[in-house]
């Protein structure tokens, strides 16, 4: 039996709620999390960082970033990011599915049709 995959988010973020109203739609099982909530371990950001780069990992798009002070964004390794994640948790992109031991940041359907045939 493997275990349900888990879904990281906000809740409040809509890209969050299309990924986990598209899995309820398809009737997979997951588990969710809350990282504003219910926070996050440092062990399973680096996880996150070593499977998909800190790069793809840190949302600079998003409000949280832009409202970082100018040197606060200069980030450049990954201990910085990690460091600004654990502070930041909104910085990190949205969502990140966990399943069968791979990290998926972001949700599109197609993409999510893939990884659930």
């Amino acid at each position: 039996m493997q275990n349900n995959p888990v879904l990281y988010g906000i809740t409040t973020c809509d890209t969050v709620r299309k990924a986990r109203k598209w899995l309820e739609g398809q009737g997979i099982g997951f588990t969710y999390h809350d990282f504003r909530k219910d926070g996050l371990s440092e062990a399973t950001l680096i996880a996150w960082v070593r499977a998909v780069g800190w790069e793809a990992l840190v949302n600079r798009a998003g409000t949280t970033f832009r409202k970082l002070p100018e040197p606060e964004k200069q980030v450049t390794t990954e201990a910085e990011a990690v460091s600004l994640m654990l502070v930041h948790p909104t910085l990190i992109k949205r969502p990140v599915l966990v399943r069968e031991g791979s990290v998926t940041l972001g949700f599109k359907p197609e993409l999510y049709e893939k990884l659930f045939p």
